[in-house]
C-alpha cells in the first residue's frame, strides 16, 4: 500500500468527499486482501471491509496521528473482519475438514500446477480455520501479512508478549495438525 499523506488524512476528515475517496482508492484492496485473510470468506471479507472503511469515515477525526495511518486502519479491519468471523465461527467449524491431502512428494523444485496452487491453498485455509480467531489473526498478521511483533501488539492493542504465545500456540497446533494430517494419509 502506498504512503497516504497527513494532508490528506486531514482533508478527508474536515469532509473532503475526494480525498476519501483517494484514501479508498489506496487502501481498499489492502484492507480487503487483510480481510479476506481472517474470514476466509469472499462475501465476509467484502462485509469486514465495508465495516471497516464506513468506521474509519466516522473516526477519521480522531486519528491523532500517534501511530501510523497504515496501523490504524489495519486494527479497524483486523477487528472489523474478526468480528465477523466470530459470528460465523460455529458453522465453519462444523464444515471445516481436512479431506485434502498433503503430498510430501509434491514438494519438488518443478513449478506447481494451478490445480496445485488452488489445492495448496484450500489446505492452508482449512488449517488457518481450525484455530481460534486471536491466534489466526496473528498468524495472518505475522505470517501472510509480514507485520513485525510490535505492529501485531499495536494493531491488535495487546502486549506484545501475547502476541509471541498466541503465534506459538497457533504454530504448535498447526503443526500437530499437519502430523495428524500426514499420519491418516498413510493408512
Amino acid at each position: 500500500m502506498q504512503n497516504i499523506s497527513n494532508e490528506l488524512i486531514i482533508n478527508a476528515s474536515r469532509g473532503d468527499v475526494s480525498a476519501f475517496k483517494e484514501i479508498y482508492e489506496i487502501s481498499s484492496t489492502y484492507l480487503y486482501t487483510i480481510c479476506y485473510r481472517i474470514t476466509g470468506n469472499k462475501e465476509d471479507a467484502e462485509e469486514a471491509a465495508q465495516d471497516a472503511f464506513v468506521s474509519i469515515y466516522r473516526n477519521l477525526g480522531k486519528f491523532e496521528f500517534k501511530s501510523s495511518f497504515k496501523t490504524w486502519i489495519y486494527r479497524i479491519a483486523t477487528n472489523m473482519a474478526i468480528n465477523i468471523y466470530r459470528k460465523r465461527s460455529k458453522e465453519r467449524r462444523r464444515t471445516v475438514t481436512f479431506d485434502e491431502g498433503i503430498d510430501p512428494d509434491k514438494h519438488r523444485e518443478e513449478k506447481l500446477t494451478p490445480a496445485e496452487e488452488k489445492e495448496g491453498k484450500e489446505i492452508v485455509r482449512s488449517m488457518l480455520e481450525s484455530l481460534p480467531e486471536e491466534q489466526k489473526a496473528c498468524v495472518v498478521l505475522k505470517d501472510i501479512e509480514g507485520l513485525k511483533y510490535e505492529e501485531i501488539a499495536e494493531v491488535l492493542k495487546i502486549n506484545i508478549n501475547t502476541v509471541r504465545s498466541r503465534l506459538k500456540r497457533a504454530r504448535e497446533k498447526l503443526i500437530f495438525l499437519y502430523g495428524k494430517k500426514e499420519k491418516s494419509d498413510e493408512v
